[in-house]
């Protein structure tokens, strides 16, 4: 597959009335803004013909960027040298692009590197949204989105994307984000009742430890394959029912999301052929908008996300039953709940005060080695496949190629079964061990 870029502009909002001042304005970061990847994302969709024109596109995401500015805005300093999001409109790359052969020719897209002609480089990028619309010989198109985590969270994101498919499609946006960032007020006096230390933050000093070891590790990311894993309606219920069967008839089975996340930590954790003395832990995102008391709107726009840790012996994960490793992610996200973001907030903002505290984000995307660890993004429950420009809804969505070994990315089959896709970056020599027991219930229990 071929892709030739036909053209690369900048494009800026479209105010139906006067437009707002661009002097001076700006958005200034909250605590999750500040603690987030510092990164751009990319997805990718895939539409079957007919499809609207770029032109219809183009307006619609101009219409839409009217409502969300931060977007066309970048990131930058206030006058006391706080990180901030300027409100200046200074637009977004908008890429058209063709390809030389049908879509059906390279579909269903392996996760491999040829993902990356299909949307802008995420290097060196001061536009805080790029789009690549990349058009078929079959009049099939192809649409690649970016965006800087910095801004938005997986959520804000998901409802931005359903807000420019309204626009070009004549309607009005609804809901309206609410774009008030100031909402997180440190508690006075502050009541730090968590670790947040080695969670949301660590010292300089390991982080130029983790370097030191990746690097001498770093000629060896070739060795990565991304993998991608298709889990059934009726694998996955019965995945549930066995992660679920000791947990005694008072409780509710747990989740399929902690179920096959449980699964998928031990098939990883065997596969890689850790030592049984090793620690691993998950790293899992927690969305602070039904956490928080009161309750933040779905409709807030911004980072609100902190992650849950669950943390096991090899051992343990792979000689205990299914049942142990769910049981240790459900408590671990039930953890993060309005007391642990209430205490994140005041820790950051007390850290904030003490001059000459030397910690910075775990949050990481140049980490291109998780092992013995894991990290799991769960597209699970976003509305990316409402993203329709007019003509209906994606033939398909998946993340672009990101192969830092053991980050995961959750998200429902196109099938629209209630199927589930992983997509899995590990070691190719981890690779036959993997697919040899990713689909069995008992494997694991003889360890």
């Amino acid at each position: 597959m071929k892709v030739k870029i036909e053209s690369s502009k900048i494009i800026k909002p479209f105010y139906e009335d006067t437009p707002p001042s661009t002097n001076n304005s700006y958005i200034p970061l909250s605590v999750f803004d500040k603690v987030t990847y510092e990164a751009q994302i990319a997805v990718i969709y895939a539409y079957r013909p007919p499809t609207p024109p770029n032109a219809a596109i183009q307006l619609g995401l101009q219409k839409a960027l009217a409502i969300y500015r931060e977007w066309a805005g970048r990131l930058g300093k206030d006058e006391q040298e706080n990180p901030v999001i300027l409100l200046n409109d200074e637009g977004v790359r908008f890429v058209e692009a063709s390809a030389d052969s049908t879509l059906d020719k390279v579909m269903p897209f392996k996760p491999s590197s040829s993902l990356l002609n299909l949307h802008p480089s995420l290097n060196n990028v001061v536009e805080l949204v790029q789009v690549q619309v990349t058009r078929f010989t079959c009049g099939s198109l192809v649409v690649g989105f970016t965006a800087h985590h910095t801004v938005a969270d997986g959520h804000s994101t998901s409802n931005f994307l359903v807000a420019w498919g309204q626009s070009c499609r004549g309607l009005d946006i609804n809901p309206l984000p609410l774009h008030d960032r100031t909402i997180f007020h440190p508690r006075n006096p502050p009541l730090i009742e968590y670790e947040h230390k080695g969670a949301e933050f660590m010292s300089k000093l390991v982080k130029k430890e983790n370097s030191l070891n990746e690097s001498n590790t770093h000629h060896v990311t070739e060795d990565i394959a991304v993998h991608k894993v298709h889990f059934t309606v009726e694998f996955l219920a019965k995945l549930k029912a066995k992660a679920s069967s000791m947990n005694g008839n008072n409780n509710k089975p747990y989740s399929t999301f902690e179920s096959l996340v449980a699964h998928l930590w031990r098939a990883i954790t065997k596969a890689r052929g850790l030592s049984g003395f090793e620690t691993t832990h998950i790293r899992i995102s927690v969305n602070g908008r039904t956490r928080l008391n009161p309750r933040v709107p779905n409709e807030y726009f911004g980072n609100l996300v902190l992650w849950a840790f669950p943390t096991a012996k090899v051992k343990d994960l792979l000689r205990e039953p299914l049942p142990y490793a769910t049981k240790l992610i459900h408590d671990a996200v039930m953890k993060v709940n309005n007391n642990y973001f209430r205490s994140f907030i005041d820790f950051a903002n007390h850290m904030k005060a003490k001059e000459g505290e030397d910690l910075i984000p775990t949050a990481d995307m140049n980490k291109h080695i998780l092992c013995p660890n894991l990290e799991v993004d769960s597209w699970l429950r976003f509305p990316f496949y409402d993203l329709d420009f007019g003509t209906g809804c994606p033939y398909m969505f998946m993340p672009s190629y990101f192969p830092t070994e053991g980050m995961m990315f959750l998200l429902p089959s196109f099938i629209g079964d209630g199927s589930i896709d992983v997509f899995i970056p590990l070691f190719q020599d981890n690779l036959p061990t993997f697919k040899k027991i990713c689909y069995s219930l008992d494997l694991l229990e003889n360890y």
